[in-house]
């Protein structure tokens, strides 16, 4: 056992990166704390609200036959969205955290505002896939800190990460209806 320990950390010396559960701290890293984790999983938990209030927003603003489609996806979404931030708030709740009320909670999706034009579909679609892609990314982060600390959070946060990638695939295939060649470059940028 010593041996694999004096191993990893020679190899992380060598690598100068850091061991999946530690994160950059003023140049330094550092074995993530509970304290940590809750304040990722509270960011997270404000990013999954705001972008249900801009679901809504423009699951009701979009006009247009062609909207009735993204309309309704964003109507669906909305309910896993929901659900997302209910496991992240019981989370942070179990890992003795206190669930942000609305007046602590941060917000940025401006690229998500319903457009002035209400038929801009692309724009809306857009936006979908930017929150998505924060999202996953925010998780990806959060997923790296649990490792090994916290396997309960790390497992949930591997499964909403997975919903969110399937919703980002479904706004990029209806890009490519839209946009073919900004599709293919945004499905080439995630692989």
């Amino acid at each position: 056992m010593e041996a694999l320990e004096e191993s990893a950390s020679h190899e992380r010396k060598r690598t100068a990166e850091p061991a999946c559960n530690d994160f950059f701290k003023g140049g330094k890293t550092a074995m993530a704390t509970n304290h940590d984790m809750i304040n990722e999983l509270r960011k997270s938990y404000a990013m999954e609200l705001e972008t249900v209030e801009n679901y809504l927003a423009n699951s009701i603003d979009l006009d247009g036959v062609r909207a009735e489609e993204i309309k309704k996806a964003l109507l669906r979404d909305i309910e896993e969205e929901l659900g997302h931030a209910r496991k992240l708030g019981n989370r942070i709740k179990v890992l003795e955290g206190r669930v942000p009320g609305s007046l602590d909670l941060a917000r940025g999706q401006r690229y998500l505002q319903p457009p002035d034009d209400s038929t801009d579909l692309i724009a809306v679609i857009r936006g979908v896939i930017r929150a998505e892609e924060e999202a996953i990314d925010q998780y990806k982060k959060l997923i790296k800190m649990c490792d090994p600390v916290d396997l309960v959070t790390q497992d949930l946060i591997l499964e909403i990460t997975g919903e969110e990638q399937a919703h980002r695939r479904q706004f990029i295939g209806f890009l490519y209806e839209y946009e073919r060649g900004e599709a293919k470059r945004l499905t080439a940028a995630a692989a």
